[in-house]
């Protein structure tokens, strides 16, 4: 398991917490709204495959940097500047959540910078019908309680962190109160900041991966995203809610090397 290094960007002007493993072509992970504690299984998996790059965002974890982003503009443009840094050249890429609304910008800004394009669940279009679930607005048992297809059997399999300890309970709620904050900077009071109108930009084949029971995104986007793009599918995961990578590992693994291949 790899242990995470601050890597400088811009001069060391940005210090950016990121795990690094595999000898294959580049992948880079964007993670979601609640950040990257640790380095996972899945992402294990792939970098039996992949070089796999999965840096936290500024603000999140150990990262520094985000009073230097005034809006999500600002963040795209700092992860070219991050893949610039970290001699990624046209990876694929895939993000989840948040990380899939970077990810989407990412491909619509600089269509030839990315090869191929994953995104999970992720943010970036609104529509009216099927509104996204204000995470924002919710405590911490609610958001951890909806974000699985069955809350009682991911509690019981350990697919989720449940703090015990005073102390633990501490560093939870620091570190879910700075994701937050530090997301909200750039996804509040809606996420969607013009991917719309550049969306059509993009040039990567791509695929949907959405949990079937996902009730923060819902799965209707996947066919909104995909009448957007010019070259992709979309893959619906039953028995997985917004994190169908943790909760049906084996289904999303199987998606994204088949994809990705």
């Amino acid at each position: 398991m790899p242990e995470p290094q601050l890597i400088p960007v811009r001069n060391g002007a940005f210090q950016t917490n990121t795990w690094t493993q595999g000898g294959g072509p580049p992948l880079l992970y964007l993670h979601g709204t609640t950040g990257l504690q640790r380095w996972p299984n899945w992402l294990e998996r792939l970098s039996g495959r992949f070089r796999v790059v999965a840096p936290q965002h500024p603000g999140f974890g150990e990262s520094t940097g985000i009073e230097l982003l005034d809006d999500f503009l600002d963040l795209v443009l700092y992860y070219a500047d991050f893949m610039e840094a970290t001699g990624l050249e046209r990876p694929a890429v895939v993000g989840h959540s948040f990380g899939g609304s970077i990810a989407a910008e990412l491909a619509a800004i600089y269509p030839d910078s990315v090869d191929k394009l994953v995104l999970v669940a992720p943010n970036g279009l609104w529509d009216d019908a099927h509104p996204i679930t204000d995470i924002f607005a919710m405590t911490e048992p609610e958001l951890v309680r909806i974000s699985w297809h069955d809350y009682d059997a991911a509690k019981k399999n350990g697919l989720f962190q449940i703090p015990e300890t005073d102390e633990e309970k501490g560093f939870a709620l620091l570190d879910r109160t700075k994701a937050l904050s530090s997301a909200g900077k750039f996804l509040w009071p809606i996420p969607d900041k013009g991917l719309k109108k550049r969306i059509g930009r993009i040039k990567a084949p791509s695929i949907l991966v959405w949990g079937a029971s996902d009730k923060i995104v819902p799965p209707a986007y996947g066919p909104i995203f995909q009448g957007h793009l010019t070259e992709a599918k979309v893959v619906e995961i039953p028995g997985a809610g917004h994190y169908p990578m943790i909760e049906q590992p084996e289904r999303f693994i199987e998606a994204l090397e088949g994809f990705l291949a």
